[in-house]
């Protein structure tokens, strides 16, 4: 599943840890409390008459005893919000079932039985998104991580894999499409306006990747042959109107196909994979077997409405649930506690796709941001969890940066140990070892560590331990000698005090300043608190880059020079290293300047520096403008805040706003020029139109700053010529920031020209809640009262919240708005859609990272939030751990 890129307890004693809590006393559910359940279900039928506003479910599933788990007369199905119509054992009504909170808990004298339980739903009254639910018209399902037992009465678990056959009913002209897991078995017509359709999945999975979708839709059909010549029928289901914007999700379907057979050997294995899109969803997609739901922001894509980010999202997305086929749903979780396993595998490869699909250098520094601004704040805060947590009380809170995007690189760090090779005999090991099975962390290090040959005792730190470590680097030179002395430090973490030194590979060269040779890039382990690694050949002091290609999701603490940081800025021969020795200047900079460490002339004489660098990248013909945009943008306030032991919102905005300003200025003519010769490069999807359009836009970001009457006019002839969807929005963005009747007319002209249009609205929302106008704030007020505007559809409520969330300058507005505006959604939104609410908690419980004054404002908030009664699990758990 992508995160928009969802579990209670079906991994612990499954007669306590499953038993229905009080909304404000979740129990705590523990890894080492895992049991297998007591009762195999190997198979599955569920039968469906289908309503929008009434579904009637009645589900057989047959049972029998697990010789592998402590005996049980008692079998607990989990339910949520269901009450039974009708319960039978071997096919006689039964009386020998009690109700447990929601679940339905039912005794059985035999060792195998046929239990037959009725429910009926209303789909239309489902706004959390989970289970079945309504959505424009059509019915719709999101079983992971447990809403299948918002369905039916069942074991909603992981480790219990089951075959499924279904068979649904529903008016042929409200709902004509009739879709499920696996492949279509039948279907076919009644007397009474009715139609029918039977699916089977002869591969046995967990309830979590049941899906059912139904509704007034049409499909873009292609055809995909696989390796061993099978032919599998590609079907993309969308709304009508929407048909033409699936070309490009389709050709990045058959793209991961293939690459997934080529890299890793993995093949499609059912006769069909169907995608739908559905534009009310609280993640980005869902990757149910055979039969992958979407977020419409995931699918549909066009020049006049996706920016070439979309393009992009669309295609990783889009990867993510098909490499999932295999790292996810052939070999499963065995319980939510192994999330990373399937999520932190399949991110990587779907990281491993994009790079090879586009630019390698362009994707690694795009996913590092990422880390950088969401995780590594995760992993210093009180959310703080290792990548296979020890307890959770809501695992959908657990849907983290952490487990999918450190996962990630945990695994990423094996491959750099062992090598692509290797690591492939690795994974070959694990597919085969664990098909059809729900696996652990263990089984995947175990295979990896077998099949590459590696010793990964010590590694296996990195599943249990919490934090980002910080790695300082320290050179001495002598004679023809070089001695690199690097420590490793874990900072303490919530319930984890004290840390042991974990194993951390490190890409590093040395550099010549003299001649710009360097000696090659080495791998070394930090494997202890601290270790020395010796150098020869260099007659003078070389230049360190280190974490090469970030090698390592560590920080990187050095006394390096900023005339060091130039140099590797123009000449580092690894692309990452050159961008990051240029975030690296910058960030250095204005940590001075945010301490007060600058007088005026060390301030303009740093400003000058980077400056220099900057232009350096401007003007070097062997950059491609991929690379060069990536190099031009600032460093985040987010992960400016995130060096900083505490931090100023206000003086981190102000001084990274002067440095945009002082470079737009210093290099007005560069940034205009090369914005003249970005927009004569006609439009196009190839790597250098790519570029152009995106070198196109931060150079409009500094013009702006640094000269807003040339900006405002750049910007306003960029929109009005725009022929796409990046321009178009690139420019937005720019006016945005500034004032005056360009500024409106632009985004009234936006607004009326994709009016009707629900992913481009969105667009329109989140550009005006993210700008750097200094009254964002007021604008999200009056934003949040557009008729346009919906707590209902998670895309439109991330949309305006989110964006403002993460606008640092208007959520941290000293006056403490921001703070109640966010608190005030979650309180309004948490009985609507609890999991989308939660997600906004985060971003308040970072309070004790900030200025006194915020941070009690910011913790007052949190305090009214727990203090509101009825609050949902997803969003109390997160709300006490941030107070905790």
């Amino acid at each position: 599943m992508d995160i928009a890129r969802t579990p209670s307890t079906p991994d612990g004693n499954p007669e306590l840890a499953d038993a229905a809590p009080t909304p404000h006393d979740p129990p705590v559910i523990r890894r080492e409390d895992y049991r297998p359940f007591p009762w195999l279900v190997p198979k599955v039928s569920l039968d469906f008459d289908l309503g929008l506003e009434a579904t009637r479910v009645v589900a057989t599933l047959t049972v029998a005893r697990n010789g592998k788990a402590e005996a049980s007369p008692t079998i607990r199905l989990n339910g949520d919000g269901l009450e039974p119509l009708s319960v039978k054992v071997d096919g006689n009504p039964s009386n020998s079932w009690t109700m447990d909170g929601g679940d339905l808990l039912l005794t059985l004298p035999g060792e195998a039985h046929e239990i037959t339980i009725a429910t009926e739903l209303d789909p239309s009254a489902n706004t959390q998104l989970m289970g079945l639910y309504a959505s424009e018209g059509m019915l719709c399902t999101q079983c992971e991580a447990e809403g299948f037992r918002r369905i039916t009465f069942f074991p909603d678990r992981p480790d219990v894999l089951s075959v499924y056959t279904v068979k649904m009913r529903g008016d042929r002209e409200a709902l004509p499409v009739l879709l499920s897991n696996g492949n279509l078995e039948a279907s076919g017509e009644n007397d009474d306006g009715t139609h029918w359709a039977e699916w089977h999945d002869p591969w046995p999975k967990p309830s979590y990747l049941f899906a059912l979708v139904a509704g007034q839709l049409v499909a873009n059909t292609d055809s995909f042959t696989t390796m061993s010549g099978r032919e599998v029928t590609l079907n993309i289901y969308v709304r009508e109107g929407d048909l033409a914007r699936t070309g490009h999700a389709m050709e990045s379907l058959k793209k991961s196909m293939k690459w997934d057979e080529e890299t890793f050997g993995r093949e499609y294995d059912l006769d069909l994979f169907n995608i739908v899109a559905v534009s009310d969803f609280n993640m980005g997609a869902m990757e149910n077997k055979g039969l992958n739901v979407f977020n419409t922001k995931y699918v549909l894509a066009d020049e006049d409405t996706a920016t070439d980010g979309d393009f992009d999202g669309v295609e990783g997305v889009i990867a993510h649930e098909y490499f999932h086929n295999w790292s996810g749903n052939r070999i499963t979780c065995r319980d939510w506690f192994q999330l990373s396993l399937k999520e932190g595998f399949t991110v990587l490869r779907d990281q491993l796709f994009s790079q090879d699909m586009g630019s390698a250098p362009v994707k690694r520094i795009e996913d590092v941001r990422v880390l950088r601004g969401a995780q590594f704040p995760e992993d210093s805060g009180p959310l703080a969890h290792p990548i296979r947590p020890d307890s959770y009380r809501e695992i959908s809170n657990f849907y983290t940066a952490t487990v999918y995007n450190k996962g990630a690189e945990v695994i990423r760090m094996m491959r750099t140990m062992a090598g692509e090779e290797r690591f492939r005999k690795g994974t070959d090991l694990y597919f085969e070892r664990h098909d059809g099975e729900a696996a652990t962390c263990e089984d995947f290090i175990k295979a990896i560590e077998d099949g590459a040959g590696l010793d990964l005792s010590h590694f296996r730190l990195w599943y249990s331990q919490a934090g980002t470590p910080r790695v300082s680097a320290a050179l001495q030179h002598s004679g023809a000698t070089t001695k690199l002395t690097l420590r490793q430090d874990v900072p303490p973490t919530p319930g984890q005090p004290e840390k042991q030194p974990m194993p951390i590979p490190l890409k590093l060269a040395l550099f010549d300043r003299r001649t710009g040779a360097s000696n090659g890039e080495q791998l070394v382990i930090l494997d202890e608190t601290e270790k020395s690694f010796s150098f020869d050949g260099f007659d003078a002091p070389p230049v360190l880059s280190i974490n090469r290609g970030f090698s390592a999701p560590v920080t990187i603490e050095r006394e390096i020079v900023a005339d060091d940081l130039v140099f590797l800025a123009r000449h580092d021969d690894d692309p990452f290293a050159r961008y990051e020795a240029l975030q690296d200047l910058m960030v250095t900079h204005l940590k001075h300047a945010v301490d007060g460490a600058l007088d005026d002339a060390a301030r303009d004489a740093a400003r000058n520096s980077i400056a220099g660098a900057v232009k350096a990248v401007l003007e070097d013909d062997a950059l491609d403008d991929l690379m060069r945009g990536e190099m031009l943008v600032l460093p985040s306030e987010t992960y400016l805040a995130e060096t900083m032991l505490i931090a100023d919102p206000g003086q981190i905005h102000e001084e990274r706003e002067a440095l945009r300003q002082a470079l737009g200025s210093i290099l007005e003519s560069e940034f205009a020029s090369l914005h003249e010769r970005a927009t004569s490069v006609p439009y196009s999807l190839s790597p250098e139109a790519r570029g152009a359009r995106k070198v196109k836009t931060q150079a409009l970001l500094f013009l702006a700053a640094g000269n807003p009457d040339l900006g405002r006019e750049l910007a306003w002839s960029q929109y009005e010529g725009a022929d796409n969807m990046t321009d178009r929005q690139g420019a937005l963005m720019a006016l945005a920031g500034l004032s005056g009747i360009k500024r409106t007319n632009a985004l009234l002209d936006f607004y009326n020209r994709y009016r009707g249009n629900a992913l481009v609205v969105d667009k329109w929302f989140a550009i005006q809640a993210g700008s750097a106008h200094p009254e964002a704030l007021e604008h999200v007020k009056a934003l949040a009262t557009h008729e346009d505007f919906t707590l209902r559809n998670p895309n439109r409520v991330r949309s305006l919240y989110m964006a403002f969330a993460y606008n640092p300058h208007a959520f941290h507005a000293a006056s403490g708005e921001g703070y109640r505006m966010i608190a005030d959604l979650i309180l309004a939104l948490d009985p609507i859609n609890p999991q989308t609410a939660a997600r906004f908690v985060p971003q308040l419980g970072r309070w004790r990272r900030y200025e006194p004054k915020r941070s009690a404002k910011m913790k007052a908030e949190l305090e009214r939030i727990a203090a509101a009664p009825k609050l949902s699990r997803d969003t109390y758990e997160q709300v006490s751990r941030s107070l905790g």
